[in-house]
Order: C-alpha cells, then structure tokens, then sequence
C-alpha cells in the first residue's frame, strides 16, 4: 500500500481573493521522482496541464523544468493576481501508485473552511473538477457537512457556480459578532485527459468545433479558464 502524502502546504497570502481547490499531485511528486519537465510546485506535473493554461491566457513564457526559476515564476504569478492554493486531500492510499482520483482510499482532507476562516479576503474556490467521485467539489461537499454549511447553485452552466454562507467571528473587547461571509465555487473543467470526453459533448465546444475544425479541448479550457485566472 503506497501512502500517498501531499508534498506541498497550501500556499495562501494575507491578501488572497481566489483559492485553488484541488486534490492530489502525482505520486511522483510525493517521492521527489520528478520527470525532466516537472516544476517543484503546487500543479507542478506538465501533463496537469494548469500552468499551461495559466501560460497561454496571461502570455508568460514560464519554464518547464525541476529548476527554483520555474518555482519563482508560478509564485509571483500567484502573489501578484491574489490567488493561492489550496488542496483539498492531504493524504491517501493507494493499491495501485498512479494520480487516479479515483484509486484513493483511506482519504484525509484538510480543512478548507479552517483556511476560509484564517483568510478573510477569500471570496471564491476555483475546484480543478467537478463533483465526480474523489473530486475536489465532492471531496468539499462531504468536508462542508461537519460545519452545517450547503452549496447553493448560483449557475447550471459550465462551469457550474455554487455559493455558501461562511459564518466568521469578529472578536472585540466589548463583544463577539458574528458575521456572514458570501463565499463562491466555480467547479472548472479538470485538466485531466479523461475530461476530455465531457469537453467533446458539450453543446459549445461542438458548437465553437464546427466553426473552427483547429478548435480543441486545450482551447476550450484555456476560453474557460481565461475567465477566471
């Protein structure tokens, strides 16, 4: 049984807006094995696939490679759009060692809301996924529970936007209030291969596809993802 360990913390700043939300990197990643074109970070796996999407919308000519440089590009792309990271699962089993999704077991998920209550300038989850099994937002929705807290459906439509009312403590010397934060989901379309069959039935990517026969799943995502990075 392979101990799947996330190797990084969540990477969050005092002035984070957006939050990251996925679930695991590779299990290379775990055990420093890196490959030639993987960089030491947080979605650091080139066939991840979201730093190639982040390259394309922003035009950064980031590099792809084991090197700090790589490191230090994805950092200050972060800290300077406010935007940080967040995992979901901090640790898992595996029978079977690859980045499936799917193969975990004996799941332990970090607690998300506990950073949404640390960080108060959060005002939005990006999830890498949806809410399939082992998914970041099914992994969130089972984490919300313990806190009596549900996901409002905000839009139906791909990418689909949830909601929730985080309720935070703001402590005087006089009195504690408690206060409401709106807090928003957006479930991306994950970069995984296998997501590439959903992309293919979706009613604009055929519709933009029959337009452009060039158009392809690495577009969709970037027109998707360009909204919200």
């Amino acid at each position: 049984m392979f101990k799947h360990k996330h190797p990084y913390p969540p990477f969050i700043k005092d002035d984070t807006k957006k939050l990251i939300v996925g679930t695991l990197p590779p299990p290379r990643f775990t055990t420093g094995e890196l490959l030639e074109k993987d960089v030491d970070f947080c979605y650091g796996s080139y066939y991840n696939s979201l730093w190639l999407y982040i390259d394309k919308i922003h035009d950064l000519g980031l590099r792809y490679d084991n090197s700090k440089e790589a490191i230090s590009q994805r950092k200050d792309f972060l800290i300077k759009n406010k935007i940080g990271v967040c995992d979901i699962v901090g640790s898992a089993e595996r029978e079977k060692i690859d980045a499936s999704d799917i193969g975990m077991t004996n799941i332990k998920l970090r607690d998300v809301i506990g950073y949404l209550q640390k960080y108060p300038s959060i005002k939005t989850l990006l999830f890498t996924g949806g809410n399939s099994k082992n998914g970041p937002e099914y992994f969130f929705r089972k984490h919300i529970k313990d806190y009596n807290i549900k996901l409002e459906l905000v839009s139906n439509v791909t990418p689909k936007i949830h909601q929730f009312v985080l309720p935070s403590l703001i402590k005087s010397s006089i009195v504690t209030i408690k206060q409401k934060r709106i807090i928003k989901t957006v479930s991306l379309t994950s970069g995984s291969g296998a997501a590439n069959i959903a992309i293919g039935s979706n009613p604009l990517y055929k519709q933009l596809k029959a337009k452009n026969p060039k158009f392809n799943t690495f577009d969709f995502r970037v027109m998707q993802y360009s909204e919200f990075f």
